[in-house]
């Protein structure tokens, strides 16, 4: 209809030039009355990209997972790309399933996920698939690795505790099998021993949900002797804490003092604001994308970047006894 060729054609809808702007505005309108769009899956067996980006998270649940998908989804829409979110809802099946639909699919894939050990990786990401992994700790140099301070922001809250007079902190456990839970009660257990106060390590397992947060704090009330802190090892646990404390009539911080870990958006409109360690989740988001994306572009001669460690801070708000809202800027490990 346009009376030109087919090269035209994909040079006028492909911006590649190669044509005069008379032809591409004429190409243009009739692209655009015949309401064709190029085929994705046929300019992908030529050019073998599919400019689109799978991302692997255990749950798309919660403030947490929607700010790290905003950061990814921003910096991909930045360089073009589109994004392919899945779950696996914390069934390590699910997992494999989900990769192994996204091959041929994606460019690339970021990957976060407790289940993601080395065997799986070995059995369910294929070899050439630039990917990089969120928080999921796999020996090797095949992958890119985007970690979160998650033992060093502990140490600070519960350090924090301790220098405010703290003495019976209570940690609140996520998920058995995620590696986030466990660097944090690392974290944890080094600021009490630290400070002569190994003994009193006490720690109740929860889920991440506020409802495992409120049954949490419910059990931490029968308690004798009560401890003075509860430290959880995210946000929503530490909420639902703070909603048990008010229900049950006990004083924020003056009785016990709470911390949560991530600083999700709602944590500084609870009341009593929640102390919390600060993850820049969406910062996350992006710089795990930003290296994917370098992986892609550079081709056959990829470089994986070196394993990057995203800082904490220390946000303290009134849940532990700030009067006023203050931060302490944690610095991770250098890149490794």
């Amino acid at each position: 209809m346009a009376n030109v060729s087919v090269a035209s054609v994909s040079r006028a809808l492909n911006g590649h030039g190669g044509v005069t702007a008379e032809t591409q505005q004429r190409i243009r309108e009739v692209a655009a009355r015949l309401r064709y769009v190029p085929h994705s899956a046929a300019r992908s067996l030529i050019t073998r990209r599919t400019h689109t980006i799978g991302a692997l998270l255990p749950d798309l649940h919660g403030a947490f997972f929607s700010e790290l998908i905003r950061g990814i989804d921003l910096a991909a829409r930045a360089r073009g790309l589109h994004l392919l979110v899945s779950s696996s809802h914390g069934d390590a099946e699910e997992a494999a399933t989900a990769l192994r639909a996204m091959q041929g699919r994606v460019d690339g894939l970021l990957v976060m996920s407790p289940h993601a050990d080395e065997a799986f990786i070995e059995q369910n990401m294929p070899t050439p698939t630039p990917a990089v992994l969120i928080n999921t700790h796999v020996p090797g140099h095949r992958h890119a690795v985007v970690d979160i301070d998650d033992r060093g922001g502990a140490r600070a809250m519960v350090q924090h505790l301790v220098d405010h007079g703290r003495r019976r902190i209570v940690f609140i456990a996520g998920p058995e099998a995620n590696n986030d839970v466990r660097e944090r009660e690392n974290g944890y257990r080094e600021a009490l021993e630290a400070n002569g106060l190994g003994a009193n390590q006490l720690i109740i397992n929860g889920d991440f949900s506020e409802e495992s947060g409120f049954r949490a704090a419910q059990a931490i009330l029968g308690m004798n002797p009560r401890p003075d802190a509860i430290f959880a090892a995210n946000d929503m646990m530490a909420i639902g804490c703070l909603s048990a404390l008010a229900e049950a009539g006990v004083n924020v911080p003056g009785d016990i003092a709470v911390g949560g870990f991530d600083d999700i958006p709602m944590a500084r409109y609870v009341s009593p604001p929640l102390s919390t360690v600060r993850v820049r989740i969406a910062e996350l988001g992006e710089t795990a994308m930003e290296r994917l994306a370098t992986m892609i572009e550079s081709g056959e001669d990829m470089v994986v970047p070196p394993r990057h460690m995203a800082g904490t801070e220390l946000v303290v708000r009134a849940s532990c006894g700030g009067s006023a809202p203050s931060r302490r800027r944690h610095a991770p490990p250098a890149d490794a």
